[in-house]
């Protein structure tokens, strides 16, 4: 009997003996018997690596091309609720059918003499790849999971690369050295193919690779940029080049409520792939942009799955102020190998009242852990809950009309509270 998407997901669990091993040779050799390799996977590829941003400038990108008319298969991870949510075919999350019927081909694939082990991340890109190969797309955009350079995504080579943010995060794997990691996601780059960097603050190793390459850079302040301040929520205006270097600007442009630095990068990385942007699609998809667990408000409540330094500096910058007579409540819950105390320090002035959740898996942190560097910081820790779901339990009776709650810190805690009704005062 065929298994089904679960059943599937469930044996890629099974095949490799780490959950993260960087490299390409294994995956590629799978792909080359898969025969995506051999032809582009659409018209145009465009490849999104950074530290924080790469979901963001994805979605927008995705957006904004289809409003031109363009037909457009996405990819990104991690979801949050459902596996379909990393594969987008014309805005929609595909089929179980679709993802299982690529499994099947990746199994197929791998298990030809040689067998080659994949882990969960690398069949699942196969699959992805092979799901959008098949979709006759005008564009295809895709998000590096992790690092960039032996990122699985990376055995595509994109027609444009976009670096968005440089800064740390997956310490255990890409190390501490900003310069470093730069080089890592760098790694997407192809010679002679445009390279748009994304931030104004990337480190130098960045934009070295991409003129090592001769790939031609597109940096965010100098090829291109935005009138947005600070705050952004006021209608903006983007300055950039075409793919024949003439200049182009595009004004009265809505907040996506996504960071504009990402949203003029997506513009930008559009443009090179020789689209031309017409203001009115472009306005329009700029309206209408949706991203799930990027400061997503539900009533009272504030999402976001920002889990490093960078990710809760934005955070705190954009936290609208409490109501008089509210407090702001942030809820918690981060996995062991990212940095604690950076993120606490870079939302502490924020934030009046915490309450802490413990995330399970090799992976979780105890809220106990979360408190003791809270309160290391000043900070007032009100409870330390077992799961999201019971934070969320406990501050039901607590809040008031006034209060704010960001509920923040990873991926999985976002997810948890997206599938429970979240309480209003």
């Amino acid at each position: 009997m065929p298994k089904s998407l679960a059943e599937w997901l469930h044996h890629l669990e099974t095949l490799h003996p780490l959950g993260i091993d960087l490299g390409l040779e294994r995956v590629s050799h799978v792909a080359k018997r898969m025969g995506l390799l051999g032809n582009p996977i659409a018209e145009r590829v465009v490849i999104v690596a950074g530290t924080n941003g790469k979901g963001s400038t994805l979605a927008i990108m995705d957006a904004v091309a289809r409003a031109h008319g363009q037909r457009v298969g996405a990819y990104s991870s991690p979801h949050l609720l459902r596996y379909n949510e990393r594969v987008r075919i014309d805005g929609q999350e595909v089929e179980d059918a679709l993802l299982v019927d690529g499994f099947e081909r990746v199994e197929q694939a791998r298990l030809q003499a040689p067998e080659i082990s994949l882990t969960y991340f690398e069949a699942g890109t196969l699959c992805a790849l092979w799901c959008l190969a098949n979709a006759n797309l005008d564009l295809a955009v895709l998000e590096v999971g992790l690092g960039g350079r032996l990122d699985a995504v990376n055995i595509i080579d994109a027609d444009v690369a976009v670096v968005t943010t440089i800064a740390q995060d997956h310490a255990n794997f890409l190390g501490t050295d900003i310069s470093q990691i730069g080089l890592e996601k760098a790694g997407v780059f192809r010679p002679l193919r445009p390279a748009v960097l994304g931030s104004q603050s990337l480190p130098s190793s960045v934009a070295e690779t991409a003129i090592a390459l001769a790939a031609p850079v597109y940096r965010l302040g100098l090829a291109f940029s935005h009138s947005a301040d600070k705050e952004g929520r006021k209608p903006w205006c983007w300055h950039g080049l075409t793919a024949s270097g003439e200049t182009i600007s595009i004004d009265a442009l809505p907040d996506p409520g996504l960071p504009i630095d990402n949203a003029a990068t997506a513009l930008q990385a559009l443009a090179m792939t020789g689209l031309t942007l017409i203001p009115k699609a472009t306005q329009a998809a700029l309206a209408s942009v949706q991203l799930p667990g990027r400061m997503q408000w539900i009533g009272q409540w504030c999402l976001d799955v920002g889990h490093n330094p960078h990710a809760a500096a934005y955070l705190a910058d954009r936290l609208p102020a409490t109501p008089e007579g509210g407090r702001q409540w942030a809820l918690i819950g981060m996995l062991n190998d990212k940095d604690a105390d950076g993120v606490i320090a870079a939302l502490a002035p924020r934030i009046s009242d915490w309450v802490c959740v413990t995330l399970e898996g090799e992976r979780g942190r105890p809220a106990a852990e979360l408190a003791e560097r809270i309160t290391a910081q000043g900070g007032r820790v009100h409870h330390c809950a077992d799961s999201p779901e019971a934070g969320v339990d406990y501050l039901a009776p607590l809040l008031n009309a006034q209060d704010r709650i960001l509920a923040t810190g990873s991926f999985f805690t976002v997810a948890a509270l997206l599938a429970k009704p979240l309480p209003q005062a």
